[in-house]
């Protein structure tokens, strides 16, 4: 028997859970593309990104996932040959590094491991060693989707300014918009990139990517771009077509109008991040508990670290894999892999999982997935420390 049956809960980082009134809304006929409401919506869409980055940057939308949005950045800051420095904790810091290098952009690694943020000294020491100012761009996730791992932005923006190198910094902001605090232009981000899937509460399919004025000036003349990743006439459209090189994504619109109007107008931004950061407080000092008995533990060691859209985690001797398939077959909550932790095959692939907590998800959510986790470990006979629900609840409370 098992008791999965009903609705399920995919607890992973994304797609996230979609709330009914944004399905509802994408469930409708086909817009007039040419005139009319749909061109309203899309203004209004354009204005409401910039609120949720806390910018007047321009904005750019692709029809893609957040690969695409990586493209997108990298076709515009880039010309051949130029250079790149990519700071790396997780899976998707290397993904972008990845994704520039196959453009032919030269690029330059620092690696952080999977635990702990980028250290600001150790960009600027590359950069100030970047004597002839060859690095276009700092290329750095805020929160990476893989580990957890949250990087002060504020702290690298100023690190990169006390250089008086004149690199641009870009900042993958997939895994934390909507949910972590985020101020594009306070913290002197120049390019944002992020995708409808997570925070935004909306069906993958939309990247977007913000641009400072200081970035469109200083990528005029970047030669990798394509007439379909240009982000110019997506950032500055004379026509209403040139917003998507093409046919809108009319009902990915319809539903993003819907999860910014929850997520702004009702919610509140800041409110939204609460409640992210109380979810993820409630994940936190389950598995605090949890580990005070056998292998488990948090990825992020320093609480402020850590972003507040997912928890990375360790249950070794392959307990998180077992109790991943546990959760899913038995008791319909879906957790995530653990993503770049260890090479699929491999004795150590089996120990990692994540619990995600972004976008549409409350408390009792948050709550039921830990209760379903617990469950699965006794059910396991995996070794765990007590208290973990009461410590959940008392953290919520």
């Amino acid at each position: 028997m098992s008791l999965g049956n009903g609705r399920p809960y995919l607890a992973i980082p994304g797609p996230s859970v979609m709330p009914d009134r944004v399905l509802a809304a994408m469930h409708r006929a086909a817009p007039n593309i040419y005139g009319g409401p749909l061109h309203e919506m899309t203004a209004s869409v354009v204005a409401d990104l910039r609120r949720v980055a806390r910018t007047t940057a321009h904005v750019a939308i692709y029809i893609a996932n957040g690969h695409g949005a990586w493209e997108a950045a990298n076709a515009n800051l880039f010309s051949r040959g130029d250079r790149a420095l990519v700071a790396i904790n997780g899976r998707f810091g290397e993904g972008w590094a990845a994704s520039a290098e196959r453009l032919g952009v030269a690029v330059e690694r620092l690696d952080f491991g999977r635990r702990a943020p980028a250290e600001p000294s150790r960009i600027a020491e590359a950069l100030a060693a970047d004597r002839t100012g060859g690095i276009r761009a700092v290329l750095v996730t805020h929160v990476d989707t893989a580990s957890s791992v949250r990087n002060d932005i504020a702290a690298i923006r100023r690190a990169m300014d006390a250089t008086g190198h004149p690199a641009l910094l870009a900042v993958d902001a997939i895994a934390s918009l909507g949910c972590d605090p985020l101020h594009m232009d306070e913290w002197g981000i120049d390019v944002l990139v992020s995708a409808s899937q997570k925070g935004l509460m909306v069906p993958p399919g939309l990247g977007f990517v913000w641009i400072s004025d200081r970035a469109l000036e200083r990528c005029r003349g970047s030669d990798l771009r394509t007439p379909y990743w240009d982000w110019g006439p997506r950032a500055d459209p004379a026509e209403y077509w040139q917003h998507f090189c093409g046919t809108a994504p009319t009902h990915h619109l319809y539903g993003l109008r819907e999860a910014l109007t929850m997520l702004l107008d009702e919610e509140g931004l800041e409110a939204a991040w609460a409640r992210h950061r109380a979810l993820a407080g409630a994940v936190w000092a389950a598995f605090d508990a949890w580990g005070r008995e056998g292998g488990i533990a948090l990825n992020v060691v320093d609480p402020g670290h850590r972003g507040f859209s997912v928890t990375a985690a360790r249950i070794g001797g392959g307990g998180a894999g077992r109790l991943r398939d546990w959760c899913e077959a038995e008791a319909g909550v879906t957790l995530g892999i653990g993503l770049g932790m260890a090479e699929p095959g491999s004795a150590a692939y089996g120990d990692f999982l994540r619990v995600a907590h972004m976008g549409h998800v409350n408390a009792h959510m948050t709550l039921g997935a830990l209760a379903v986790m617990e469950a699965g470990m006794r059910a396991l006979a995996i070794p765990h420390g007590p208290g973990a629900l009461d410590a959940a609840a008392a953290a919520i409370a």
